[in-house]
């Protein structure tokens, strides 16, 4: 398989890059930021950039099997105190990133009738916990976004795939800046404290990649937030409710 990974210098880019490896896979791990085991300087905002990335992997490859659109930042904050700059930077790179890199593959993936898109959301496209707003909101949009690539492209046997973690070990936090500083503290916390690693998280994606999953949810308690939701929806807003209530209290 040959397979391009956005945000591939650290965390759960990096481990999904040495997964790939792994087994065997060619990998063309980009970043914005050169370092080690960058192949190709990428900014997923710049549109020059993955022009450079598409030429790259025609020339070296001559096609791509898997886009993994994994860059992205963290972020959040309470209503009254989130920016309107947070707010655009977090859908620059979040939503707008991962939308750049699908436009610039499709006309590759559809000339050559295959291929995979793995778009890295979070279990915040699922669950919306308080003090989270911008990124319950672009994790969602990343999650409808996918969903309509694989409609749109299915009639070319690409297929679209959406990752949905909980909270795991990660330098993600160190992107976070906003002015709740409250909300970061607490995200920071519970990164620093899950039990799951990234490696973890990289080697569950890939499974549900060829289990064919559209919509992974790579880990326990992802599972449970979910399950949680659909199943009990008045427990699930009421979990929601008393957070929303403690973050209130901390603040």
């Amino acid at each position: 398989m040959r397979a391009l990974v956005t945000g591939a210098a650290s965390g759960l880019g990096a481990a999904l890059a040495a997964a790939l490896r792994e087994r065997g896979d060619e990998v063309l791990a980009t970043d914005r930021q050169d370092g080690p085991g960058v192949d190709l300087r990428l900014d997923v905002t710049s549109q020059d950039d993955w022009a450079t990335a598409v030429s790259r992997v025609e020339e070296t490859w001559g096609g791509l099997d898997l886009l993994v659109n994994n860059a992205g930042i963290a972020g959040g904050g309470r209503i009254e105190l989130c920016t309107d700059e947070e707010w655009r930077r977090i859908f620059d790179i979040n939503l707008f990133g991962v939308v750049n890199g699908v436009r610039a593959f499709t006309p590759l993936l559809k000339r050559q009738r295959s291929g995979q898109v793995l778009n890295v959301a979070s279990l915040a496209a699922l669950v919306h916990p308080a003090g989270m707003g911008s990124y319950n909101a672009v994790k969602a949009a990343v999650l409808a976004y996918t969903e309509t690539i694989g409609h749109e492209l299915a009639a070319y046997g690409i297929t679209a795939h959406a990752l949905c973690p909980s909270y795991f070990r990660t330098n993600l936090v160190s992107s976070m800046t906003g002015t709740d500083q409250v909300v970061a503290h607490i995200i920071g916390g519970l990164v620093e404290h899950s039990a799951v690693t990234a490696d973890e998280i990289a080697r569950a994606a890939l499974a549900g990649l060829e289990a064919g999953e559209e919509l992974i949810v790579p880990d326990e308690a992802a599972r449970a937030a979910w399950d949680l939701k659909r199943h009990d929806r008045t427990s699930y807003d009421a979990v929601m409710r008393a957070q929303a209530a403690k973050l209130e209290r901390e603040a």
